[in-house]
């Protein structure tokens, strides 16, 4: 049950829709990865207090969180490794930061947390596709 949750996804069998997802996948991971989440390693003052001020307590810890959040959950989203997990934990801080950073932000500004929260909410529920490392792990164990 684990390790379908982990390594689990759906069976698509279109070669041209395995290799959109992993395009998107790939290229959806490395930006949240390199754009977003390498420039908050280590977390800035002005992070740690947004994150404060969001009413998070230990805001530093979970300005390290979102950190490792964007970069490890890009990574692992790219790789598709984990897919599941890493999909989730970007999901997670976008949710935050379209509904609670950006709350009072015009649309244009929030534009881009809705796009990696649909996008990577996705990916929660479908996993990584046919073109990633989970499937190898699934093939090597069958059962999943």
């Amino acid at each position: 049950m684990i390790k379908r949750l982990l390594f689990g996804g759906a069976v698509i069998e279109s070669i041209p829709a395995n290799v959109g997802l992993a395009i998107l996948r790939v290229f959806v991971g490395l930006s949240m990865a390199l754009g977003h989440g390498l420039g908050k390693i280590p977390p800035s003052e002005r992070f740690v207090a947004i994150t404060g001020d969001l009413g998070f307590p230990m805001p530093e810890f979970f300005a390290w969180m979102a950190a490792f959040s964007e970069f490890g959950g890009g990574l692992l989203l790219a790789l598709g490794l984990l897919t599941r997990p890493g999909a989730f934990f970007i999901w997670f801080t976008m949710l935050i930061a379209a509904f609670f950073q950006h709350a009072a932000d015009p649309f244009s500004t929030k534009e881009m947390a809705f796009l990696y929260l649909v996008i990577t909410g996705m990916f929660v529920v479908i996993g990584s596709g046919k073109y990633g490392v989970d499937p190898l792990i699934r093939a090597r164990d069958s059962h999943l």
